[in-house]
């Protein structure tokens, strides 16, 4: 992956063993991992807010949440303003959440995709560029 990115890290005990994995797969970026540290149970939003807030402030271009579903990190990602937290369970998906949605926080399913899968999706969402255009039109339309 390209040193030049910063991404913050966070998930939940389903999540766990699939962020340490995905903390590997993106080597030499810039990533901080803001837990959980194990696979011990663990409340999600204790995660994901932190992850959305380093986002949303500028200090991480890029959010990588991962739970079982995924459901409960985009719902807590997506209080904050200016995060636009997409959960992506294929890599059309990761990348469409990019080109039309800017989303900047990659929400992974572990319960339901491979650990390749997820490298993939990841892979996507972070090398897709926004579109912009009349799409940019929407996306200024999202935060209230």
């Amino acid at each position: 992956m390209d040193a030049n990115l910063s991404i913050a890290v966070g998930s939940d005990h389903a999540g766990f063993e699939y962020k340490e994995l995905l903390k590997d797969f993106l080597g030499k970026a810039n990533i901080k991992d803001f837990g959980t540290h194990s696979a011990d149970s663990a409340d999600y939003p204790d995660f994901a807010h932190p992850v959305a807030s380093a986002v949303e402030s500028g200090e991480f271009t890029f959010g990588i949440l991962v739970c079982g579903s995924a459901n409960g990190v985009a719902i807590t990602a997506n209080k904050h303003q200016g995060i636009r937290a997409a959960i992506c369970w294929t890599e059309e998906l990761a990348e469409l959440a990019r080109k039309h949605n800017n989303a900047n926080v990659l929400c992974i399913p572990a319960r339901f995709i491979s650990t390749d899968l997820a490298k993939a999706i990841t892979t996507k969402f972070l090398n897709t560029e926004f579109e912009g255009g009349r799409h940019a039109n929407r996306v200024d339309k999202i935060s209230c």
